[in-house]
């Protein structure tokens, strides 16, 4: 095996925007009433190396939100993508020895294989790059300027191009940039600038007037008494100091600044002064701008205003969220303690993932993200919880009725409890929703998953099942169980969706629409049900989490490097073996005899090799590096003493050795000249 734990979505913006309109629907006596239309985004965040699980994080809550509207028979539109201007782009493709297009296509191709892995369902992604939003972004500046609100002068100040940010003197702290506390350079050039100051005595009465529109209700006070009160001052909206961006059309030595560019996104890709299709009439405004805190202050302040002087209505609510810090600090690449989504996805699945991020983050709060506490609750709520009441329910299905699911036929009062509970539940979630109360949605689902594993416990079906005169009362009880986990099943789809579908096949459950959970009886008598393992396998943690520090440590390795430039260009030595030491490693020279893709696994590929007296199969991470035809009949080298390993169900044993080119963009496979033996001993 030859596992490689790395994302390359290196120094980009990520958009992440959804739309939903809904005539929203409420569930009373199983009729479908409208409601308003609703309409909610997540916009952009920067990640400074590679989407780590705080980034994550936001997505799959937007996500989470959309699926739930979608279900509940709103019309969804979920927009994501990428922020792909400014300045900090072109320096790296400048270094990297390309073109910042190119650098972005690299990047962006990445960012979707991620949200593929996720489980993200947006239903259009739009690039900062594509022609129709570049096209509105020229307008946008130009109907500005032509209105009067945008004039030329010059600019003379601080500026953080990590951020791609302008601050003044006394918004720095201790003189570096006050949101990511990195350098800022001196900055003086022919700007135009945006009359930010026109509107701000009109924003703060809209802010004022209307309390929900910046939620929670700390992030307002931080807006109106560190930004707006103090003195808003107009904003600089061109640089010419590089030209990866919008040109403004009528004096193209100038680009667009990049948050301009950016915030536009919400409007241009609803069709807004372009030829997309015009959905602004169907989906603006929106309801809920769900964002992160950092970029509270582009979406409060410089958002509205964009709106007031371009004469469109502002959003209802901007809800900004916290960070999702590790044990230790805020998340970030210089730290070393950035948590790769796809290596938790690997050893744990995406649903554990998923539920991690919506269950214990509070949402609006920051939260802490610890792989101990990840693990237990993986074990208990997962595992033990909902896992565990699947498949006793499907093995007393097929012990006492022969997998065909029984008719209830003999009803007593402890059925009504848990009856009342489960057609009470989703009107409980839908309010938590609403409310983008994420975490309180899965306690209420949760609260009926456990009170089910009780029923069990209270009718003790093992009982019933020993006497044959019981068997009406029985057949009852597995009835209830497996109509609870219709229930829990069709709650759970927007939050876990592969889950449901898993529960859906082992039960054989073909009525999944919210409108079928205003009646109990949505289970059919006669259905065959089937069990197919374990949905989520308990995790042995003391292991796992020594497992996850090994990996934690080459991540801090790998982070101390790429901001050391002196270190890159040679890795640093491990700590000095003896001669017995390396003598334990069995270096063996092998011939790739089969190779093939694992499926659902991007990085993986598996391995038929002759060792020269034995055919072994090695698991190795090199997918991304080489095609299965272009490695059968290369001659590579194997650790042939490894401790044999199962990495997506695929035993491996052993190790290809490879290495990195010193910029990480190849992965090379370490070999031998000309022909050897199988088997032949390296060292």
């Amino acid at each position: 095996m030859f596992l490689v734990y790395k994302l390359t979505f290196a120094n980009i913006k990520v958009l992440n925007f959804i739309s939903v309109k809904f005539e929203s629907i409420k569930r009373k006596e199983g009729i479908l009433m409208n409601k308003k239309p609703y309409y909610i985004t997540t916009p952009i965040y920067y990640p400074s190396a590679k989407l780590h699980i705080g980034n994550t994080y936001t997505t799959v809550a937007a996500d989470a939100v959309a699926r739930f509207k979608r279900l509940t028979g709103y019309d969804v539109m979920f927009l994501t993508g990428s922020d792909e201007h400014g300045q900090k782009i072109q320096r790296i493709a400048e270094e990297k020895g390309v073109t910042p297009k190119q650098y972005v296509d690299e990047i962006v191709a990445g960012i979707k294989e991620l949200w593929k892995l996720m489980n993200i369902s947006y239903d259009k992604f739009i690039r900062t790059t594509d022609n129709y939003h570049e096209e509105s972004v020229k307008k946008i500046f130009k109907k500005l300027y032509d209105k009067g609100d945008i004039y030329k002068g010059e600019y003379e100040g601080w500026y953080c191009t990590p951020c791609e940010s302008f601050f003044t003197e006394s918004q720095l702290v201790d003189g570096k940039c006050p949101d990511c506390g990195r350098p800022v350079e001196k900055a003086k050039e022919e700007a135009y600038f945006f009359k930010m100051s026109k509107y701000a005595d009109r924003l703060i009465e809209y802010i004022e007037t209307h309390p929900d529109f910046i939620q929670p209700e700390t992030r307002k006070n931080e807006m109106l008494n560190n930004f707006l009160r103090p003195g808003l001052q107009d904003l600089c909206v061109s640089r010419t100091s590089f030209n990866w961006g919008i040109p403004v059309e009528f004096d193209t030595d100038h680009v667009v600044y990049v948050w301009i560019d950016a915030l536009s996104n919400y409007i241009t890709a609803l069709g807004y002064l372009n030829d997309e299709p015009a959905l602004m009439e169907k989906y603006w405004p929106a309801d809920v701008h769900l964002i992160g805190k950092d970029i509270l202050r582009f979406h409060t302040i410089y958002w509205p205003i964009m709106l007031m002087a371009l004469e469109l209505p502002l959003p209802k609510q901007v809800f900004g969220h916290g960070w999702l810090m590790l044990e230790g600090g805020k998340m970030s690449k210089s730290k070393g303690n950035i948590v790769d989504p796809e290596v938790l996805v690997e050893h744990f699945g995406v649903d554990a993932v998923r539920y991690y991020l919506l269950h214990e983050i509070p949402f609006g709060s920051d939260g802490i993200f610890s792989n101990e506490i990840f693990i237990k609750k993986t074990n208990s709520d997962l595992a033990n919880d909902l896992g565990n009441l699947l498949s006793r329910t499907v093995t007393m299905i097929s012990k006492y009725f022969g997998g065909e699911m029984p008719a209830p036929n003999v009803k007593e009062a402890v059925d009504d409890e848990l009856i009342k509970l489960a057609l009470e539940t989703p009107s409980k979630v839908e309010k938590e929703i609403d409310d983008l109360k994420i975490p309180y949605a899965l306690d209420h689902i949760w609260t009926l998953i456990r009170r089910t594993n009780k029923y069990i416990d209270e009718t003790e079906p093992w009982i019933l099942g020993k006497d044959e005169s019981k068997k009406d009362r029985l057949s009852t009880v597995l009835y209830n169980l497996s109509e609870s986990l219709r229930f829990i099943s069709v709650l759970v789809s927007p939050f876990l969706p592969e889950t449901s579908e898993k529960i859906n096949e082992q039960l054989n459950i073909d009525l999944t629409s919210w409108d079928s959970l205003v009646s109990f009886d949505g289970t059919k008598a006669g259905t065959k049900v089937e069990k197919k393992g374990v949905i989520f396998p308990r995790i042995d943690v003391e292991k796992k989490l020594a497992e996850f520090e090994k990996i934690a440590e080459e991540q801090r390795k790998a982070a101390a490097a790429a901001n050391d430039e002196e270190k890159q260009e040679m890795i640093p030595i491990k700590d000095e073996i003896t001669i017995d030491d390396f003598d334990k490693i069995d270096l063996r020279v092998v011939t790739v005899l089969e190779c093939e893709p694992i499926k659902k696994a991007k990085k993986l590929l598996k391995l038929k090799v002759d060792l020269g007296g034995e055919i072994r199969q090695v698991v190795s991470g090199i997918a991304q590096h080489y095609k299965p035809e272009d490695l059968i009949g290369k001659q590579v080298i194997l650790v042939a003493n490894l401790k044999p390993v199962k990495l997506r169900g695929e035993l491996s044993q052993g190790m290809i050795l490879a290495a990195y080119t010193n910029d990480d963009s190849k992965l090379v496979l370490a070999g031998i000249q000309g022909k050897l033996p199988n088997g032949s001993q390296v060292g």
